[in-house]
């Protein structure tokens, strides 16, 4: 594990994830964006804000071994031409399968494996008369119904941005939905953010946005 002054230890390959300790709580918390995944064994929380994105609150329940990721879209298109290494977490396909096997190479065991599903608000109007939201639930469900994974929670759909919080030892999840004409930098954010996986796309080639190697 890797030591940050003043907090509990990541585990190794998470170093670039903003961690800080909030001391009104007493506990180390883990903050995701777009395209970023979280696993940890320590009873850490994890935190991200979600527009049209969709996070997966996975953990073990018998061994604490839990962790959250961030996507977008849920495929990426041509994927099937890129090597693996080009590959990114912010594609939902990709996302799924990398927190997954980053939560069975820390310890966990598939069939104590629970999954809380959060977020696909409809914030992003206009963009090519697309529900982003929908498309990133739609798939989601889809994954966790041919992987056989349970869920056991979800909040999906809607119009809000969601604040989110993961408690990895307990698998709490304290949600707060946020009011999107106080909140525009998240729809803002997820616009510049959509546009620069366009380009990346367009592009041919895939830029590494925060997973862990």
């Amino acid at each position: 594990m890797v030591q940050t002054a003043g907090m509990s230890a990541c585990l190794p390959g998470y170093e670039h994830i903003n961690r800080f300790l909030d001391r009104d709580h007493g506990k180390t918390m883990a903050k995701i964006l777009p395209g970023e995944f979280y696993v940890t064994q320590l009873p850490e929380v994890i935190v991200t804000v979600l527009g049209s994105c969709v996070s997966a609150c996975i953990r073990d329940r018998k061994r604490g071994i839990a962790g959250m990721n961030h996507f977008m879209l849920p495929v990426q298109p041509n994927e099937s031409d890129l090597s693996p290494l080009s590959r990114s977490a912010r594609y939902g396909s990709w996302a799924m399968e990398m927190l997954i096997n980053e939560l069975l190479k820390a310890g966990a065991q598939r069939n104590d494996l629970e999954v809380k599903i959060f977020g696909g608000g409809r914030v992003l109007n206009g963009m090519d008369m697309i529900d982003i939201g929908r498309r990133n639930v739609e798939f989601v469900e889809s994954y966790l119904a041919l992987e056989k994974l349970s869920v056991v929670a979800q909040d999906t759909g809607d119009i809000y941005p969601r604040k989110l919080q993961f408690f990895a030892d307990t698998g709490k999840v304290r949600l707060r939905k946020l009011e999107m004409l106080r909140n525009q930098t998240v729809a803002e954010r997820e616009v510049r953010y959509r546009h620069q996986l366009l380009q990346t796309v367009d592009k041919g080639t895939v830029e590494l946005f925060g997973g862990a190697s």
